[in-house]
Parts: structure tokens; sequence; C-alpha cells
């Protein structure tokens, strides 16, 4: 990967491809989820494909400062700058999609369409189990180490993990519990203290396509809430459920995510190339 350098922040990326500009933010834990989509014919025959490591993952650089969606939405915005992009389609997946979304509230003339694949957001009836969730999580990360809490994190998610992450990524795991400390000591608190409801979505006036898949309803019941309140309070989105997957949907069932979102960005074009 390449290594961009702003503000004395490292930040490591990929650019590659030719088209219309699209942007990928990963979520918690696995730096690398989009690969498997990003080599996907739909996607790497029609677009410039930018994907970076956020701040304290992979080789980018560490922090021991709070890490709020907000810090994370300008380095994004930061990088962007740097590559020449002056409006991309922008996708992200479970935390990740949080920092897209306040990518689009702070610097909307920087995102032509928004992708969020189920969005970590606390909200709605579910808010209360999900915020205890994970806390639990950090409690876990805090008495038993990275290792046990990042393996009881992807079980929740992602149940059959254990055989298909090596297979699909391999590393990924070992690469995750190093990153573990980004997510628990810096991303977590600030995760807990952001707030995006209905006011929040009401802001957002790019074309959204929220994406759900179809085994995460039978695991917590925030993921078919958050995907039904984003409908609601998005003034323009449409919904897609992705046949098959769980948690970590770009993973697990890439062919179709690829297609759904080739043709969701080439409904709302951006003009750049």
């Amino acid at each position: 990967m390449a290594r961009a350098v702003i503000d004395g922040v490292a930040l490591e990326y990929d650019d590659f491809g030719a088209g219309e500009p699209l942007v990928f933010v990963h979520g918690a834990f696995i730096a690398d989820a989009f690969r498997p989509l990003l080599a996907e014919p739909a996607l790497a025959s029609k677009f410039r494909l930018i994907t970076y490591h956020r701040r304290g993952y992979g080789g980018s650089s560490r922090t021991s400062e709070s890490m709020t969606f907000a810090i994370a939405a300008s380095d994004c915005c930061a990088l962007l700058s740097l590559l020449g992009v002056r409006r991309a389609h922008v996708v992200g997946h479970s935390h990740g999609a949080n920092v897209a979304l306040q990518l689009a509230l702070d610097a909307p003339q920087l995102v032509q369409t928004l992708t969020l694949l189920e969005a970590g957001l606390i909200v709605g009836a579910s808010a209360p189990l999900y915020r205890e969730t994970l806390l639990q999580s950090g409690r876990r990360y805090a008495a038993a180490g990275a290792r046990v809490a990042v393996d009881e994190f992807f079980q929740l998610r992602w149940p059959s993990y254990r055989e298909d992450l090596p297979r699909v990524l391999p590393g990924a795991l070992e690469r995750a519990v190093a990153d573990a400390g980004t997510f628990f000591e810096a991303e977590l608190p600030g995760a807990l203290d952001w707030k995006f409801e209905a006011e929040e979505a009401q802001r957002i006036r790019q074309p959204v396509l929220v994406v759900l898949g179809e085994q995460s309803v039978n695991l917590h019941p925030r993921f078919a809430e958050t995907y039904r309140l984003l409908l609601e309070w998005l003034p323009d989105a449409e919904g897609f459920v992705l046949p098959a997957p769980t948690h970590f949907l770009q993973i697990e069932n890439p062919q179709a995510l690829a297609v759904a979102l080739s043709n969701f960005c080439a409904r709302h074009p951006t003009g750049e190339t």
C-alpha cells in the first residue's frame, strides 16, 4: 500500500482503476475487509477504487487519543483532497458507515452517494441492548485480552467466521487482534457518545443505499431496526437486502454486493473521472 502523511498522520491507502472515484471506509478490526469486494469485476472494471487503513489500523499511524467519528471523517476528507478527489461515491461498513455518515454531514460537497453496510448506529428500541453489548465487549477486552474479545465480537456478528475468515482473508484475524486496542481504547468511547438520529439524517440529501445482510436479522434486533429507521429518516434512501450473509457481508457475498453497488452508483453519476 502507498502511504500518505497528512498533518503528521500517516494513512496507508490503495488507489487503482479508472472511472468515477469509489471510496471504502472499513469498520472495526478488519482493516482489509473490502479486499474481496474490490476484486469483483463489476467494480474493478468500472471505477477508481480507493481504500485505506483508518488511523490506528494496519500500518497507519497509531493513536492514543480518543478517536471520534468526526476525526475519522476528517482523515478521510484530507486523504481524498491529497488524491485530488473532488466528489466521490462513499461506502462504509459498520462503524465505517458511521464515519461515512459523519463525512456527509461535515463535507457534503465531497460525497456524491453513500452506501451504508449495516451502520453501527445506537438507535431505536434496540439501542440499550446494543449499547450493553458494546460495553460488555469492552469489559471482556480489559479482563480477558484482545484475542478473546475479538473472537467473541466476531462470533456475535459472523458465527462461521472461524472457518470462513482465514480462507478468504489469511492473516486478518491476527491483524484484528493487533489492532483491537484502537477500537476498544480509542474508538469505543466516542462511538458510545455519538448521536445520529432523524434530525441528523434529514441533513443528508445525497442518494443513499442502505444494505442489510439477509441473515443478520437472526443475530441481533438492532440490524433490522437500524435498516428500517435509516430508510425512514434519510430523505433519499433505498434499501437492499443482500442474500445470504451476516454482518461481514462484503466478505461473505462480495459478488452480489458489487453488482448492486455498481448499479446504484451508475444511477447517480458524479461526472468525475
